[in-house]
């Protein structure tokens, strides 16, 4: 089939990746002269294991793949998704302005479509966002009529940072949210080609819920082992240990329970941020969902009060950051735990050496300055009084690294009885 992917942020590209490699030839449109130059040159704008390789081969040998600036490009296109970002970064909150210019241009190209086309928004928006403004604004620009003359299906996506292109390859579920059966016939028989995994039909209000309410309930698993990490320490409990236990019960099991620095990351924060936001302009306050940002936004500052408390006071302390990514596997810091801890660390004094395999370059845009970006995890380690694991990257996990060295681990990297061999200090945040 031909088809469209409006935006190439993170989302867009992975999904045109994935659609590319199936067989499909894939127009990608972004308003971004410089990165769409880089995908028609199979240079990967951003990372992610295995996508750069696969980019490379679509673009140049098989051609089935390519970028465009002009939406006029996707006019032939069967089926359009929507992958543009809904959230600013500057304010904080939700912003429609991206998805509202989507809308209006993917309504000019129905407009001058012969026939039947699909529009599949695959962008996380709150509950009735498609119904209330994005259906609304792809008729008034197309003149045409929704359900009649062009269909319209909400297809949230759960891809994983770090294995997004398994993920994309080979979901856990397919979520249709339709605005009518066709719509979702239409969307059900492309997504058959692409897996055999189970799918779900709904109502688009529902689709878009699900998405929000998988995040909110990862983030509270995070949360809830961080508060039980917590108590587990004071107590001198290896709260690892309880999970161990926990996760015995079919009914738990032991996925997201790694106690340590908190959750991050473009989608967790963001989105339970936005579900509390819109409850509260229903006039319902999400007490819990509250407590779970509370937890997460305290979590990560724990590095630093447990370094103080051992050093004494950071003022003209170096201390040395490993990790910056929210998590291994990416080059995404936002809402990362590192972000949090480094201003702190700074205000209290100390100076800051910082290293991350990858995500080094999209740091350098966001932290302060006086920050010193280290070329390896020793040359950060050397000369330190105290070092913090923040994310836990294979290559921090020999801990011959840290001989003689307080280190204070975030992540569980190291394991606790060999670290406490070879450093000077070794303590967890939640063990």
């Amino acid at each position: 089939m031909n088809l469209a992917i409006v935006g190439s942020g993170y989302v867009g590209l992975v999904t045109s990746v994935g659609l590319a490699a199936n067989g499909h030839h894939v127009t990608c449109v972004d308003r971004d002269h410089s990165r769409v130059s880089l995908i028609n040159h199979g240079i990967c704008p951003l990372y992610e294991p295995g996508l750069d390789s696969l980019l490379q081969t679509l673009t140049k040998e098989k051609r089935s793949l390519i970028a465009v600036e002009d939406y006029n490009e996707i006019t032939d296109s069967e089926v359009i998704f929507v992958c543009v970002g809904t959230f600013s970064e500057s304010t904080n909150k939700t912003d429609f302005t991206n998805i509202i210019d989507a809308a209006s241009q993917i309504g000019r190209v129905l407009q001058r479509a012969p026939d039947y086309r699909l529009v599949v928004i695959k962008s996380t928006v709150i509950p009735g966002t498609t119904e209330e403004i994005i259906i609304p604004t792809l008729e008034k620009y197309s003149s045409k009529k929704a359900g009649r003359e062009f269909g319209v299906a909400v297809n949230p996506e759960f891809l994983q940072e770090g294995s997004a292109i398994q993920y994309s390859q080979s979901p856990d579920r397919v979520i249709i949210g339709e605005h009518d059966q066709k719509a979702g016939d239409t969307l059900e028989r492309l997504c058959h080609e692409l897996s055999s995994c189970p799918v779900l039909r709904t109502n688009m209000r529902t689709a878009e819920m699900i998405k929000y309410a998988t995040n909110a309930f990862l983030a509270t698993k995070i949360s809830f082992i961080n508060e039980i990490g917590n108590l587990c320490k004071n107590l001198g409990i290896d709260v690892y240990e309880v999970v161990k236990g926990m996760g015995c019960d079919p009914r738990i099991g032991d996925k997201f329970l790694n106690a340590g620095a908190g959750f991050g990351g473009s989608c967790l924060p963001k989105d339970l941020a936005e579900l509390v936001l819109k409850a509260h302009q229903m006039g319902y306050e999400a007490q819990l969902l509250r407590s779970v940002l509370k937890v997460n936004d305290n979590q990560a500052l724990r590095l630093v009060e447990i370094a103080k408390k051992r050093l004494g006071s950071l003022e003209h302390r170096v201390i040395a950051v490993l990790g910056l990514a929210f998590k291994p596997n990416t080059d995404d810091v936002r809402a990362a735990p590192a972000l949090k801890v480094i201003p702190q660390l700074l205000e209290e004094g100390a100076s800051v050496k910082v290293y991350d395999p990858v995500a080094m370059r999209q740091a350098k845009m966001i932290l302060p300055d006086g920050v010193k970006f280290c070329a390896s995890a020793s040359d950060a380690i050397n000369d330190s009084d105290g070092v913090l694991i923040v994310t836990e990257w294979d290559e921090f996990k020999d801990e011959s690294l840290y001989r003689g060295k307080l280190v204070i681990d975030g992540r569980r990297t190291l394991n606790p009885e060999k670290a406490r061999q070879v450093c000077r200090y070794y303590e967890g945040v939640c063990w």
